[in-house]
């Protein structure tokens, strides 16, 4: 089996069987973006403990409609993202950015990626890229809502 064939596998394997699929609670954000050039939707709710960068994402849950890779890809990343701190999910948010926008030229660090690494033939294609990225971007927006929000009563507060 070549490489290409094992990421398409992995794509499939999330989005048939996606993980934290379904929308839960607690949360304190909720967010909900659409891909316009395809459809692809997603809502997606996150749940922090702490405060500010060092915050712990407790919970990634997600309502996604779409193609293959937009689904897949918000299984990947809330496999990814659940139990690090905002800095530390951040920084793979950043990896899998850089791996997108690399047009098939960045090579995936698996370490860091994980299943993300099935992802890095998709950046071959602009057109997908923002389906690969959709749940992430709706993942920094949610997590910015709250840490945002956190700041500001924090100063408020002083």
């Amino acid at each position: 089996m070549d490489l290409d064939s094992l990421y398409q596998e992995i794509i499939l394997d999330h989005y048939k069987h996606p993980h934290h699929a379904g929308l839960r609670e607690p949360y304190q954000a909720e967010v909900h973006h659409v891909n316009p050039t395809c459809g692809d939707e997603v809502t997606l709710r996150v749940h922090l403990s702490g405060r500010d960068a060092d915050a712990v994402v407790e919970d990634v849950s997600y309502d996604a409609e779409g193609c293959s890779i937009s689904q897949a890809a918000a299984s990947v990343m809330a496999d990814l993202v659940i139990g690090r701190t905002v800095k530390d999910a951040s920084a793979v948010h950043q990896e899998f950015l850089t791996l997108m926008q690399g047009r098939g030229t960045v090579e995936p660090d698996e370490d860091v990626l994980e299943d993300g690494i099935a992802f890095a033939g998709v950046a071959k294609f602009p057109a997908r890229v923002k389906c690969a990225l959709l749940a992430w971007m709706a993942w920094k927006d949610a997590t910015s809502q709250v840490v945002d929000h956190d700041e500001n009563t924090t100063k408020e507060q002083s």
